[in-house]
């Protein structure tokens, strides 16, 4: 029986879920004629090649290697073939470097590198070393290097593991299929991220519109004291870290402030599901669990090879006519993308796919702001979207910064939700930043 009572945190927007592809059981997609693998697919620096044009490679064989602390190896996603090693197009609308693979039509695709080991002899360094050889990143999106996020500045100590299972984007249901199917491969990588950063207890926040999921967990922990599930309240954006912390623990998060700095480190369920199941195999990362929804004939959710184009990712999935908005992640901080041609990427949790008839980001007229105040009761940062907004039309990005509080915007999209005015606040907020992050480059 699930207690009544639900935590949650001050402001956030309740939009519609459409978690219709809760129940759909993970299925293993087709491989692609053409695997495109971007040699950027985290934050720092590109990964290095290791292969070359023409090279035979098996599923699993890493095919680049790590350029820096802030870099993670890529490995084959299928046995195959490298075609060539060129710029193509990304999600992004410009070229990354990326490694094209030909998978051989008549293998098996068995993954054939890596093996066993027993990952309670492991080191604290070797531990954290093995996780970076797994190419792991954040796979709810930021795609920020795992091993780094576990990797703790000296002078902090961590004894809290904050781990993220609430899945608040509408249309994501990736993370609840992972929590009912993978519950056993998800906390062994708990306990192996717990080791890693040092935690003493690990506590799961799940919404409390997954009760399939609370209940798949909690049977795995009848015999877990240094890990609990909390459901919290159902609620946008209840997943984001900061929110989440206050949520669970009570604890706040500085301003510009990093979790470790008040003893918590915080991961997705995927990126730890996934760790749970790579490091006693020695494997690297070469496929994801997301959620293929929208406008398409079989929705659900789908274990897919890491680099498959979005063309044919859509096609399989039955996708038919003329794509007016695909959008990579859930509808309120996922990115539209101009091209079907670029491949899925480690950081990708979920497509959605519309028609003209769905589509989120038609164009529409923009009104004068009325201060209504509705952005300012809906800003889960305490921030005023209203004056950021009007700073922003006058190009005062600095001042937003330094003033105003603009590097706390996580950009939720909360604010343009409930714009009666229709402003792309959002939007505007991404500007102010790249305009900063800019000057100060310069």
């Amino acid at each position: 029986m699930l207690s009544l009572l639900r935590r949650s945190f001050a402001h956030g927007i309740h939009p519609p879920g459409h978690k219709d592809t809760t129940d759909r059981a993970i299925r293993r997609f087709p491989f692609a004629p053409r695997l495109i693998v971007p040699l950027s697919q985290h934050i720092g620096k590109p990964a290095v090649p290791v292969v070359h044009p023409h090279q035979e490679v098996v599923r699993g064989e890493p095919i680049a290697r790590a350029d820096g602390f802030l870099s993670v190896p890529m490995h084959a996603p299928a046995t195959g073939v490298v075609e060539t090693i060129e710029p193509v197009a990304d999600a992004r609308g410009g070229k990354s470097l990326s490694i094209v693979l030909r998978p051989y039509p008549g293998d098996d695709q068995r993954v054939r590198y890596g093996a066993p080991r027993e990952t309670d002899a492991l080191s604290h360094d070797e531990l954290i070393q093995a996780i970076r050889d797994t190419g792991m990143v954040g796979l709810g999106g930021a795609a920020f290097p795992t091993h780094a996020k576990l990797t703790v500045p000296p002078g902090h100590a961590i004894d809290t593991l904050v781990v993220n299972g609430c899945e608040c984007e509408p249309y994501l249901t990736n993370d609840a299929r992972v929590m009912v199917e993978w519950a056993g491969d998800l906390l062994r990588g708990i306990h192996l991220a717990m080791r890693a950063c040092g935690a003493t207890r690990a506590v799961i926040g799940i919404e409390d519109n997954k009760p399939d999921a609370i209940g798949a967990l909690r049977r795995h922990l009848a015999h877990d004291s240094a890990v609990s599930v909390e459901p919290v309240a159902t609620k946008y954006p209840q997943g984001a870290e900061k929110l989440l912390i206050k949520t669970l623990l009570g604890r706040e998060v500085p301003s510009r402030g990093f979790p470790y700095q008040i003893g918590v480190v915080v991961q997705n369920i995927a990126t730890l599901a996934e760790i749970g199941q790579l490091l006693p195999q020695r494997r690297g990362l070469i496929e994801r669990v997301m959620t293929i929804s929208g406008d398409v004939e079989r929705p659900g959710n789908y274990l897919v090879p890491l680099g498959t184009p979005l063309r044919y990712l859509l096609a399989q999935a039955g996708f038919h006519g003329s794509a007016a908005e695909v959008i990579l992640g859930g509808p309120m901080m996922g990115n539209t993308v101009a091209s079907l041609d670029v491949p899925v990427t480690k950081g990708v949790s979920g497509i959605l796919a519309l028609t003209a008839d769905h589509q989120l980001t038609e164009p529409r007229k923009i009104y004068p702001c009325i201060h209504c105040g509705q952005c300012l009761a809906a800003c889960p940062m305490h921030l005023n979207p209203s004056h950021l907004g009007m700073l922003a039309a006058k190009r005062e990005y600095g001042i937003m910064a330094e003033q105003f509080h603009l590097d706390d915007c996580f950009e939720c999209g909360c604010c343009t939700y409930v714009c009666p005015s229709r402003i792309p606040l959002v939007q505007y907020f991404r500007i102010a930043k790249q305009m900063n992050r800019e000057t100060k480059a310069a």
